[in-house]
């Protein structure tokens, strides 16, 4: 078959932006309630004059909106800087926390780049990774095996993964976690504002920008039972020395409830799509889709095409009009090799992820799906691999 052309950028070509991951189109309440919180809360929170108070009174009943939507008291949840920040604070103040346990931290080999980066930095080579089956889902017995080890200070298992999509086991994890008396760090980066997340944790992490915020802030929900220290140097705010950014933590706050309003609709709409796409990439030659087909979240997907570089694919999608990821979901600037993907046993090379905005068009959808084989068939036609 012949690939069919594309034109080059500004040629009439509409954009599709299917790459939603942790940087998801501004929601229309979450631009609102920033613009609102830039002319009333913009002082300094801890200051005691008028403006300040406002401040202080929008960070308050951004806090209190946060905390209720996860589940959690007031007092539990820290607004940090971004999600990374939430990450990393999280594996390192329990660490911190349960120094005279041990230094150990158990993590799936499936979780984010920022926790397996933090579960190095404090456990070294005392860091585990359990291994998952080939839908990327964590071996859950081989995971409460390894939280009896000793010099357990903390287990990191993610709600869903936010590469393929599959949903872990995560009430089974966190019985095995409390049983061994071991903390675990609920990494709901990916599944915030698009599923509902089990009350199954003990520190709790939550990216607004996932789910249509503006960047600026993070979250992080540590239970009152976790002996928990940040190691940040001494600050009026621990967990957020110099302060919280006031318009992103309303905005999150107010986008949040906007997000969970829409959710089931959202949900059956986006799980729709997906699986058009789904059983679309599946029909290409050697192409390989990936995670969990029905236990999973709503609106990611990965896949991968034999014979060529992911690299090459992005830029043809592109070139077509269509914005999409590949490599790690929280590497992928550096196009590395997905270690995920390397977990589940699948194709590192040649993937594509996709992570579809709340209000995708379905016409865009289609679209991708028109397209999606002869972009294919371009890419293994300029590398020569044509009739293998």
């Amino acid at each position: 078959m012949t690939p069919a052309p594309a034109p080059p950028h500004g040629h009439g070509r509409a954009r599709t932006h299917l790459d939603a991951a942790g940087r998801a189109p501004v929601h229309p309440a979450a631009r609102e309630a920033y613009d609102a919180a830039l002319a009333e809360g913009w002082a300094d929170p801890r200051r005691l004059h008028a403006e300040g108070r406002r401040a202080r009174l929008l960070l308050e009943q951004a806090r209190e909106s946060l905390a209720a939507a996860l589940g959690c008291r007031t007092a539990e949840l820290h607004l940090v800087a971004n999600h990374t920040t939430a990450l990393h604070a999280g594996v390192r103040a329990v660490a911190r926390g349960r120094r005279r346990v041990g230094r150990a931290v158990v993590a799936s080999a499936v979780e984010r780049a920022a926790v397996l980066a933090a579960g190095r930095w404090v456990a070294g080579d005392a860091l585990t990774l359990v291994g998952v089956d080939r839908h990327g889902r964590v071996d859950v017995d081989a995971f409460a095996a390894a939280l009896t080890s000793d010099g357990v200070a903390v287990a990191a298992l993610q709600h869903a993964n936010g590469e393929v999509g599959t949903l872990q086991p995560l009430a089974a994890a966190h019985e095995a976690a409390r049983a061994a008396g071991v903390p675990l760090l609920v990494d709901a980066g990916s599944s915030v504002g698009h599923v509902p997340v089990p009350d199954a944790w003990d520190l709790l992490a939550a990216d607004p920008g996932d789910w249509g915020a503006p960047p600026g802030v993070g979250l992080l929900a540590v239970r009152a039972r976790v002996r928990a220290t940040p190691d940040a140097p001494e600050d009026e705010d621990a967990w957020s020395p110099g302060g919280v950014n006031v318009p992103a933590a309303f905005a999150a706050a107010v986008s949040l409830q906007a997000v969970l309003a829409e959710r089931d609709e959202a949900d059956a709409r986006r799980r729709r799509l997906v699986d058009r796409v789904r059983a679309a990439a599946a029909a290409v030659p050697d192409v390989d889709v990936v995670g969990d087909p029905v236990d999973r979240l709503p609106h990611v997907l990965t896949f991968s095409c034999l014979y060529v570089d992911g690299e090459a694919i992005v830029g043809e999608l592109d070139r077509r009009g269509f914005a999409v990821g590949s490599g790690s979901a929280c590497t992928s600037s550096a196009l590395e090799p997905s270690h995920v993907l390397a977990a589940m046993g699948a194709l590192t090379h040649g993937n594509i992820r996709l992570t579809l905005p709340a209000r995708v068009d379905a016409t865009d959808v289609e679209r991708f799906v028109a397209e999606l084989p002869h972009a294919v068939a371009a890419v293994r036609d300029a590398a020569g691999v044509v009739g293998l």
